[in-house]
């Protein structure tokens, strides 16, 4: 197949533990990770001058900075004619900076496109191994099933949380991950659990204290949006969402967001889009 499209999805951090500090200064996480039906899309275009080729859509950094660029260059020692090449481009929905994964999720979409589109034969497992050199969401992405994750996020285990309606709100900040994970005051002792819990209200955000009083902006979306719903940030922010028991309450509730804040409303799902789509492919 000469050209096709794939999505790369939207993920949510139901919960985020963080149970310590490893002396290499990793902290030790559990995490429950849901995918959204929110999604940035790529697309692949098959070449044959050996390049990569990538329109970033309107990003405005260096493209060898990009994790899609990034990606595809981990995959070129695979092929099985150094004449195969590809043409990308990605329509980016997905806010940068959001905790909703995008980056990562553009990596993982790439692995699993390319590995199409160039018949490399790669498993699962393998472009998941790849994947861990651009950063430790993306194999999760390629797994492509809701996930409890431990250790530094690279220990899964499958998970089926409910699959509730989201309003998901971008405060007009971006957050420094780098920045929590290296603050002071973050709390890093929350107990660790016995089993995971698919009961995502009864988890908490460990950042989340922290980054809201960092990012007033986050704060402030996080104390509007709990007015309707039990809400929460997700990841390392600036996103924060609110569960609705209907697709119908979340947009009622979008219609009146602050003009300061940006959202969309998104279904959680435990099954990755990207991975439903792949199966489409001929």
């Amino acid at each position: 197949m000469a050209a096709f499209s794939l999505p790369a999805p939207a993920k949510l951090n139901l919960y985020l533990h963080i149970i310590g500090q490893r002396a290499d200064g990793y902290h030790e996480l559990e995490t429950l990770f849901q995918f959204l039906n929110y999604s940035d899309e790529i697309q692949f275009e098959l070449t044959a001058n050996g390049e990569i080729e990538l329109d970033q859509g309107g990003l405005n950094f260096p493209i060898t900075e990009n994790l899609i660029y990034r990606a595809a260059n981990l995959l070129l020692p695979f092929r099985n004619d150094p004449q195969q090449g590809a043409r990308l481009k990605l329509i980016k929905q997905l806010p940068a900076g959001g905790g909703l994964g995008g980056g990562s999720s553009d990596a993982a979409t790439t692995l699993l496109g390319l590995n199409h589109l160039w018949q490399l034969g790669l498993t699962q497992q393998q472009l998941a191994n790849i994947g861990l050199r651009l950063g430790a969401d993306v194999p999760v992405f390629i797994h492509g099933h809701a996930t409890f994750a431990q250790g530094v996020g690279e220990i899964f285990s499958p998970a089926n949380p409910a699959e509730n309606w989201y309003l998901i709100v971008q405060p007009e900040v971006h957050v420094s991950t780098a920045e929590v994970f290296s603050h002071p005051a973050l709390t890093r002792n929350t107990p660790a659990l016995e089993k995971a819990l698919n009961e995502w209200e009864q988890g908490h955000n460990d950042c989340e204290k922290l980054v809201c009083s960092l990012y007033p902006q986050v704060a402030s979306a996080l104390q509007w949006l709990l007015k309707y719903a039990l809400s929460r940030m997700t990841g390392t922010g600036a996103c924060v969402f609110g569960c609705f028991s209907s697709a119908v309450e979340a947009e009622q509730a979008l219609q009146v967001l602050p003009t300061e804040f940006r959202g969309f409303v998104a279904k959680g799902v435990n099954q990755s889009p990207l991975h439903q789509a792949l199966k489409q492919l001929p």
